[in-house]
């Protein structure tokens, strides 16, 4: 599976794209929203990014048929209704993403 990693917090991509690739997916990090995005199955979305914004970003990837998991901080409720509201597939928090991935990868297919 190929999944699309939108964080442009360093630390959390690095953590991120090594669990995504010891899971034995492709990963690709992207830091910033282009005209045009890169083609995925399952796109990761840091729900708090102000460089990344998930209003805009959320509804491209789902036009796109990608399956969207947002993540946001357990105490960051409107993010993650806000994930909700935008039709994100999975909502889950930083705690989920860092000890569960596997689990969320797997509820994507």
């Amino acid at each position: 599976m190929r999944v699309l990693i939108f964080e442009d917090n360093l630390m959390w991509s690095v953590r991120l794209r090594a669990s995504v690739v010891a899971l034995g997916h492709e990963a690709q990090v992207i830091d910033r929203v282009e005209a045009e995005l890169p083609v995925g199955d399952l796109a990761i979305v840091n729900l708090g990014s102000d460089k990344l914004p998930a209003a805009e970003l959320v509804p491209r990837l789902k036009a796109e048929g990608v399956h969207v998991v947002g993540h946001a901080g357990h105490k960051e409720k409107p993010l993650a209704q806000l994930g909700n509201e935008l039709g994100c597939d999975q909502v889950v928090s930083n705690s989920v993403i860092t000890f569960h991935l596997s689990k969320v990868l797997e509820l994507s297919q």
